[in-house]
């Protein structure tokens, strides 16, 4: 058997994420999140894209950069089971992975094909710090790549219970309008540690070019207390 081992990446990703702490755990639980997939110099010809246009779904296999040397366990502690409990690796969507790779589906909202950077694919629903690298975009096909009826072993469905975001109008508003509601989307999920519960404690996270700090009452609701 030949490896190719010459495998780089086509692309990068611009998104709001500055940083791992705040990105939804899956793709397309906030729809309302714009990024964009920027070619790198080698891939930006139009007729690589063509008839991508026709897609409203695109897979995207990238890499969990940030984790290159943390290495890799067999078995993990999914926040989906409160950190409490171990699986295999393979049975969880955990970025310590021997490959390091991801797998996202995102929505295709346009194909802008004159910009600066060449053509450009604007998406929605990415969970994606900015800067990721991409190695492959694929068309999703719902006949085959989706399948309602099976088993999610410890996933069996969303999360049910979501934060209640409380947050002063003179912070919110400094925020661009059509962000400010994908960011309370991605606050009400609850981006701590499942472990953490500390009622006082002040968390931050990096959306857009703003530092969100907030903190998590006993009764579940979130309090963004200041945006700098």
């Amino acid at each position: 058997m030949i490896l190719d081992t010459t495998m780089r990446p086509i692309a990068h990703i611009r998104s709001p994420f500055g940083e791992k702490f705040g990105i939804p755990r899956q793709s397309n639980v906030v729809n309302g999140l714009d990024s964009y997939i920027v070619f790198e110099p080698e891939y930006r010809m139009p007729e690589a894209l063509r008839g991508i246009e026709d897609f409203d779904y695109l897979w995207l296999i990238w890499q969990f950069s940030d984790n290159l040397d943390a290495g890799w366990t067999p078995t993990v502690r999914p926040p989906r089971l409160g950190g409490n409990k171990r699986m295999g690796v393979f049975a969880t969507r955990s970025p310590f992975r021997p490959n390091a790779l991801g797998l996202s589906s995102v929505r295709l909202l346009e194909v802008r094909t004159s910009t600066p950077d060449g053509p450009v694919l604007h998406i929605a629903g990415a969970d994606l710090k900015d800067g990721t690298p991409i190695f492959d975009i694929k068309p999703y096909l719902p006949y085959t790549d989706s399948h309602p009826d099976a088993r999610s072993g410890f996933a069996p469905a969303a999360p049910q219970e979501k934060l209640k975001v409380v947050c002063p109008d003179e912070l919110i508003n400094k925020i661009p309008s059509s962000q400010r509601e994908p960011l309370k989307e991605i606050l009400s999920l609850d981006p701590r540690p499942s472990y953490h519960a500390d009622p006082e404690r002040i968390y931050g996270m990096r959306f857009l070019s703003f530092d969100v700090n907030f903190k998590v009452s006993e009764d579940n609701v979130l309090t963004i207390v200041s945006i700098f």
